[in-house]
């Protein structure tokens, strides 16, 4: 193989990755679509419902990063009369993980008052990325 060559093949790879990066990092860990979920409350009968939206947070007792999240989606919720933060424990109730497809924990669905998800965080969502979430629901 000339040097001329493998250095091209170097630099495409080079550029694909950086492109897919960026990509990814502008996502901020979140599918836009909520993966076309639907929330069913009766899962959690002591959750009540935001009026506008509701933040919920899957977790785990052995999560790391599950209490900043709890305490970020808490004070984000508290914010807004219209908005409400739900926790549910997936290791007393680990049959959700599978109906909502969460794999790994924090998972956070932001979903309006038919229980329709309209976005879906993986790890520590950005409060910028929250506030675009809710604003479109």
């Amino acid at each position: 193989m000339s040097p001329v060559l493998a250095l091209v093949i170097v630099l495409g790879l080079l550029v694909l990755a950086t492109a897919v990066g960026v990509v990814v990092r502008r996502r901020d860990g979140r599918r836009r679509d909520g993966g076309r979920l639907r929330f069913d409350a009766t899962d959690i009968p002591s959750a009540a419902l935001g009026s506008r939206a509701t933040l919920v947070q899957f977790s785990t007792e052995t999560c790391a990063r599950c209490p900043q999240v709890r305490r970020l989606l808490h004070s984000y919720a508290s914010g807004d009369d219209g908005l409400a933060h739900i926790e549910v424990d997936l290791t007393h109730r680990p049959d959700l993980s599978a109906r909502y497809k969460v794999l790994q924990t924090p998972t956070t669905f932001v979903i309006d008052g038919s229980g329709t998800v309209h976005a879906r965080f993986h790890g520590v969502p950005h409060r910028h990325a929250l506030t675009e979430a809710v604003a479109a629901v």
